[in-house]
């Protein structure tokens, strides 16, 4: 007999979970019982997010399913290296980077406000300040406002891919530009983490190439779009000096892409 997808996918969440965090059974337990929060604990780590599968997935991303290959991405990369995380959602990909980096600097984005307050929380009890600076901003070509939609705190489908859609709230944030971002970073950026939900045409294209000429390595998700392709974003990163070495194609212009500007094992 052929075992439904829905217990099949239950069951793989499952043994991740356990196979994974140090804290299983409380996992479990705040999911079945509905509480409004899930803590995962991975080594020290404690991450807090809403108790949502939309909003716990990207947990899992990071720290199960290594969804940006960072074992092989980073291998060679400095103890004290420095990071510009757009997209940053509960500050996952920032804390495991200082887990993994112990003299990391990370300057993370995250524009939906509500979500916001989970990373900076995650990163404030977790002790991290002084590494990892949340800026509850979005990203763009241009410092101003920013146009997204808000489907709930810690939500991974928050953003301009999701404008219009039902049961999405529409809200205006601030944002800054790539420029001011980049160069808030400072004079040398060994990873860029680009994931915007859609706004990662406006982000690169109307940005000049040179500003990644300090960066060295360079990984985004990138989304369909009405107007472009990922070919044009492919070509204006590699305009750049980075080569793309990697690509996951999860649907038509949906998927994973990683960049480097000197050779990877």
């Amino acid at each position: 007999m052929k075992i439904p997808f829905l217990v099949r996918h239950t069951v793989r969440r499952v043994r991740d979970i356990f196979g994974t965090f140090a804290n299983p059974w409380s996992i479990l337990f705040a999911i079945v019982t509905r509480r409004r929060d899930v803590v995962f604990q991975v080594d020290q780590l404690r991450i807090t997010t809403l108790n949502s599968p939309g909003a716990w997935g990207p947990v899992l991303e990071v720290f199960v399913e290594d969804e940006y290959a960072l074992d092989w991405f980073l291998a060679d990369l400095p103890d004290d290296l420095v990071a510009l995380d757009v997209g940053a959602h509960v500050g996952c990909f920032a804390l495991e980077l200082v887990r993994r980096f112990p003299h990391a600097t990370v300057h993370s984005y995250e524009p939906t406000p509500s979500t916001g307050t989970y990373t900076q929380r995650n990163v404030s009890s977790n002790g991290f300040d002084d590494q990892v600076t949340v800026h509850t901003m979005a990203v763009a070509a241009t410092r101003g406002t920013f146009t997204m939609a808000d489907n709930g705190p810690g939500r991974a489908h928050n953003g301009v891919l999701y404008l219009g859609q039902s049961g999405s709230t529409t809200i205006e944030v601030e944002c800054r530009s790539l420029a001011d971002a980049v160069a808030e970073a400072g004079d040398r950026i060994d990873l860029v983490k680009l994931d915007a939900e859609g706004a990662e045409y406006d982000i690169l294209l109307g940005t000049d190439p040179a500003l990644l000429s300090t960066v060295r390595r360079f990984v985004l998700e990138f989304h369909p779009s009405a107007q472009h392709t990922y070919d044009e974003i492919r070509h204006h990163v590699e305009s750049a000096g980075l080569t793309e070495v990697r690509r996951v194609d999860l649907g038509p212009d949906l998927g994973l892409a990683w960049f480097t500007r000197d050779p990877l094992d």
